[in-house]
C-alpha cells in the first residue's frame, strides 16, 4: 500500500490525558484507532488503554488482508468491550470505566470503519467531506430527525451525552459498522475524539485533504491547534489519527 500516515493527541485544558490512538501498518492492511476515555467514569485512561490494546492485538493476530472485515471489527470491539467490563466488575455503575471508539482498517483499496459514541470517522475528498460516521448521541437524533442543525448541534447542551460506549455494563454496546468505502488516490481518513471536532466545521476538517504539499502531519497538527483554540478555555483532550491513500 501507497499510504502516508500522522497521529496527535494533546492534553487541551484537562489535567491528564484520557484518549489513547494509534495506527498500525502492514503489508497488506493498515489499522486506524482512537479511544476516548470518558471523564466522567473511573479511570477513563485505563479504558482506552485496554481497549486499543485488545484491538490491535486482534489485528496484529490475524491473516491480513482481513478476509471478512465487518466481522473482524465487531469482533474486536467486541472482545475490547468485554476487557473494559472487567476492569469495573467491582466497582458501582456510575464508577465503571468507559470509552468511545472508532476503528478504521483499510485495505484493499477500500476503508471499513466501526465506531461507539461520539468518536467520529472521515472520509476527506479534495478539500471536501465526502461522509462520516454519525454519532450514538442524543444531538445526531435530532439532526437527523431535523430538529436542529449541525452548526446548532455544537452548542446545544446535550452536546456532551452519549448513548453507548464500551464498558460499563455487561451487554455489548450498540456499534456503527460499514460497508466498503472505496478509496481514491489522494483521500485522507480521519480517525478522531470529541474533542479534535467538536467546534470545528466541516470545511474546516476536509482542509487535511486539500491539494497542498505539505506533509499530513503537520495538517493533523494544525488541525488540532484550531480545535484547541476553538475549545478554549474549555477543551477536552484532542486526538486524531490521519491516513492520506495514494494507491496499491
Amino acid at each position: 500500500m501507497q499510504i502516508e500516515y500522522a497521529k496527535v493527541s494533546a492534553l487541551g485544558d484537562r489535567t491528564d490525558n484520557q484518549d489513547r490512538a494509534a495506527v498500525v501498518v502492514a503489508n497488506d492492511a493498515a489499522l486506524m484507532m482512537v479511544f476516548d476515555g470518558m471523564g466522567g467514569h473511573s479511570d477513563g485512561a485505563a479504558a482506552a488503554e485496554t481497549g486499543l490494546k485488545v484491538v490491535q492485538d486482534t489485528f496484529t493476530s490475524s491473516k491480513l488482508p482481513v478476509f471478512d472485515p465487518q466481522g473482524f471489527l465487531y469482533l474486536a470491539l467486541s472482545r475490547a468491550h468485554d476487557e473494559v467490563v472487567k476492569l469495573g466488575q467491582d466497582l458501582a455503575v456510575d464508577f465503571r470505566p468507559r470509552a468511545t471508539c472508532a476503528v478504521c482498517l483499510v485495505q484493499e483499496s477500500g476503508a471499513y470503519w466501526a465506531h461507539i459514541g461520539d468518536s467520529r470517522i472521515y472520509q476527506l475528498r479534495d478539500g471536501r467531506v465526502l461522509s462520516r460516521s454519525r454519532d450514538h448521541s442524543h444531538v445526531e437524533v435530532l439532526i437527523q430527525e431535523g430538529a436542529i442543525t449541525e452548526e446548532e448541534a455544537l452548542d446545544h447542551p446535550m452536546r456532551n451525552f452519549v448513548e453507548c460506549c464500551i464498558g460499563g455494563d455487561a451487554p455489548v454496546p450498540d456499534m456503527s459498522i460499514t460497508g466498503k468505502k472505496h478509496l481514491r488516490p489522494g483521500d485522507v481518513l480521519l480517525a478522531c475524539s470529541d474533542g479534535l471536532w467538536s467546534g470545528l466545521a466541516d470545511s474546516d476538517v476536509a482542509q487535511i485533504a486539500n491539494d497542498e504539499n505539505q506533509p499530513l502531519t503537520e495538517k493533523l497538527k494544525t488541525l488540532s491547534m484550531q480545535a484547541l483554540s476553538a475549545n478554549s478555555p474549555y477543551s477536552d483532550n484532542t486526538t486524531g489519527t490521519a491516513l492520506k491513500w495514494s494507491g496499491d
